[in-house]
């Protein structure tokens, strides 16, 4: 069973994959892409602009992204790790800070910079 995180957009855009990426590598995370819609990845393949689904390969384990209309859906096991738990943290930022978004969290709807201090995540 997995554990997953929303992000909501103001529009029905979602950021692209690159702006994504280059906010993950401000927090230390390659995020290597590992599948694309189901697809094995190529280390320095593109996502089509209509990707659903993209698995990031973080140093710690795989984290799923998943598109919807006007949000990213961030899945990662539910017995996951302390490390891994941390960069399901940093992708879900990064998914909110490439696009504005803000992220669903039991006390309600939070930006990327106030998720960024709750979860220890010091971007460059």
């Amino acid at each position: 069973m997995g554990l997953d995180r929303t992000v909501r957009f103001p529009t029905e855009v979602t950021p692209p994959w690159g702006a994504i990426r280059t906010h993950l590598q401000r927090v230390g995370e390659s995020g290597q892409l590992r599948m694309i819609d189901g697809l094995p990845a190529f280390p320095d393949e593109e996502p089509a602009d209509a990707w659903s689904e993209l698995r990031v390969g973080t140093a710690a384990g795989m984290v799923t992204v998943r598109r919807r209309p006007g949000a990213l859906v961030c899945v990662t096991w539910g017995n996951s790790d302390p490390a891994l738990s941390a960069a399901w943290g940093k992708v879900t930022w990064a998914c909110a800070a490439a696009g504005g978004g803000v992220i669903d969290t039991p006390t309600g709807p939070v930006p990327a910079a106030e998720f960024a201090a709750a979860e220890g995540i010091a971007p460059a």
